[in-house]
């Protein structure tokens, strides 16, 4: 088994080549944000290293979005660390590696895979051991540690060259997990990959509430413009619904607003709605709980509290919530899932739902998550 630390590096960034080692230099500049050349070694990675029972691919690393919640975080201090001990950084991304919390530097320095469209055709011969598992069922899953399709996607195309490559294919199943509407423009593609294999997009929707939206997900494209991005993958006959993750305890568990966000995107076409609780993990806590502390300062101590000695929310939570996206999925005819969900009685559940749908319109979310966690 990898140790934490190998397998980040081993999944995220295995291209730091000590033999031809050279600065990592910056090839484009987006206001605060530097983006930075990585070629790759490797980019399909599969099960047997993730511990998860798909293939991942990521284009990127970091992710100029910046949300306050992002699991992700965790992997770039990594990718810092080893291009440090390896010389391969410039004086910029030195000086921001001493200076600089891992957290933000995650979405400050973003690292672009540019050969990562080569890499990953090489991998996918035909007859090889990695071709032979995805065409017997196993699935390619796009974004799993960053968004393919955040701005630096618009200018390097890292995302749609990948695309390009498993078009080449038949038989396979592609999933992509985005914020961005810019992964409409790759219509044309997902079109042709979609004809010979099976491709899904999880367009990830945390809330409705624009102003919410952007102080949780400060540089992510805006709820309306994702629902735009739903529809238009649908009328182009695309399999596409939403990821209602991570549902953020007393911030977007509001019942009627989760019920206003099924209801919205089973109109819009959605062919499936997820949800999941917030999971924080070290790394992220590092970030989310200061942005608690300033933006929602009377949910302070109850954070703390609940993530106290685990990354879940408590079960009673989880529970609730489980039961609660199920009732609404049904109401609106979408197929749902809830990621991770206890193991509780469908008794327990029940009854947790209902304290929750009690508090709809009076009670404030403060005291929503008194109840809930």
């Amino acid at each position: 088994m990898l140790s934490n630390r190998s397998l980040v590096q081993a999944v995220l960034f295995p291209d730091l080549d000590p033999v031809n080692a050279r600065a990592l230099p910056i090839i484009g500049e987006q206001k605060d944000i530097a983006y930075h050349s990585a070629p790759a070694k490797s980019v399909l990675n599969g099960p047997e290293v993730t511990g998860m029972g798909y293939w991942s691919v990521n284009p990127y690393v970091g992710c100029a979005f910046g949300c306050a919640y992002c699991y992700a975080r965790y992997a770039h201090r990594y990718v810092m660390e080893r291009a440090a001990a390896k010389e391969m950084m410039d004086d910029t991304l030195a000086r921001d590696f001493a200076g600089m919390p891992p957290w933000l530097a995650f979405e400050r320095h973003v690292f672009v895979k540019e050969n990562a469209a080569t890499v990953l055709r090489k991998a996918l011969r035909y007859g090889g051991a990695k071709h032979r598992a995805l065409i017997e069922g196993e699935s390619i899953v796009i974004g799993t540690a960053t968004d393919p399709y955040q701005p630096a996607e618009r200018r390097y195309r890292v995302t749609r060259q990948i695309l390009e490559v498993l078009c080449e294919h038949a038989d396979l199943s592609v999933v992509i997990i985005t914020k961005s509407p810019l992964v409409t423009r790759d219509i044309d593609l997902l079109s042709r990959l979609n004809r010979h294999s099976h491709v899904s997009v999880h367009l990830t929707l945390t809330t409705l509430d624009r102003e919410l939206a952007r102080r949780i997900e400060p540089r992510a494209p805006t709820p309306e413009s994702r629902i735009r991005a739903l529809v238009r993958l649908r009328e182009a006959g695309i399999d596409a619904g939403i990821n209602c993750m991570p549902v953020l305890p007393g911030i977007t568990d509001n019942p009627s607003a989760l019920e206003a966000l099924v209801e919205r995107v089973a109109a819009a076409g959605a062919t499936y709605v997820s949800a999941c609780a917030l999971r924080l993990q070290f790394e992220a806590r590092k970030r989310y709980l200061p942005f608690i502390d300033q933006e929602f300062p009377h949910l302070s101590e109850r954070y703390r509290n609940t993530y106290a000695h685990d990354h879940n929310a408590s079960e009673r939570y989880r529970d609730g919530l489980a039961k609660f996206f199920d009732k609404l999925c049904r109401k609106y005819k979408v197929r749902g899932s809830v990621y991770d969900p206890s193991q509780g009685s469908d008794e327990e559940r029940e009854s947790v739902a209902d304290a929750i749908a009690e508090h709809i319109e009076p009670t404030p979310v403060a005291e929503q998550l008194a109840l809930q966690i």
